[in-house]
């Protein structure tokens, strides 16, 4: 599983993916790459569910 539609450019993304490793919160990661609060914590919460197919993939 992988992240297929997302009209945030990749750059935003690659910053967005580095803030989660950094666990920085999405409202602050929003604040700080200039886009919606609401962009940032939905592009989290697809990166908790491809975290969550790789680890169900991985338990099997």
């Amino acid at each position: 599983m992988k992240i297929t539609h997302c009209k945030l450019s990749k750059k935003v993304q690659k910053r967005l993916l580095e803030f989660f490793v950094l666990e920085v919160t999405a409202r602050s990661a929003a604040d700080l790459l200039g886009i919606h609060p609401n962009s940032a914590a939905l592009f989290y919460h697809k990166i908790r569910l491809v975290i969550e197919c790789h680890l169900a993939l991985e338990a099997n």
